[in-house]
């Protein structure tokens, strides 16, 4: 293969990647300032996504010292979901309420930039917490990941 197709090659892989990777990002919002957000239906998916990464742990805690080849691509299926949906979890919290809900105080204002500082804290655990849960198979990671969840909830409750 010439230099020259092997560029070309290199440039449309590079491009491939480059618009999934927006894809991949549009689907928190289109991150256009449409005004149509429903930031408590964003927890509750972040809350399914929980339920999935702890029914993987317990599937993959089932799993865990089984050879036959049947129970190792399950226990990679299991992996793979868990963190896919801590990913997911992630992506919301950043692309979402990080760079389209949460707005920054005035230092000046010093209540209200307290207030700004205890917001982005708790949204970090959340980000923290889906980490740690790729990084382990516990349950003590899946229930931090939900307390930090349950104190995100209460920034955005229920619109009645």
């Amino acid at each position: 293969m010439s230099v020259s197709r092997k560029m070309t090659l290199l440039a449309f892989l590079i491009a491939f990647a480059m618009v999934g990777s927006y894809a991949a990002q549009a689907r928190a919002h289109c991150q256009i300032p449409c005004g149509i957000y429903d930031d408590h239906a964003r927890v509750h998916q972040i809350r399914e996504d929980i339920t999935t990464i702890e029914k993987a742990v317990t599937g993959i805690n089932e799993l865990a010292g089984k050879t036959d080849a049947q129970s190792q691509q399950q226990l990679i299926r299991w992996v793979t979901n868990k963190e896919k949906h801590a990913t997911k979890i992630q992506r919301t919290v950043a692309d979402y309420f990080l760079t389209q809900v949460v707005k920054p105080a005035d230092t000046a204002d010093k209540d209200a930039y307290s207030k700004y500082l205890l917001k982005l804290a708790d949204h970090h655990a959340v980000l923290v917490a889906a980490m740690k849960c790729k990084q382990n198979a516990t349950m003590d990671a899946v229930n931090a990941l939900k307390a930090a969840v349950d104190k995100l909830e209460t920034y955005y409750p229920k619109s009645e």
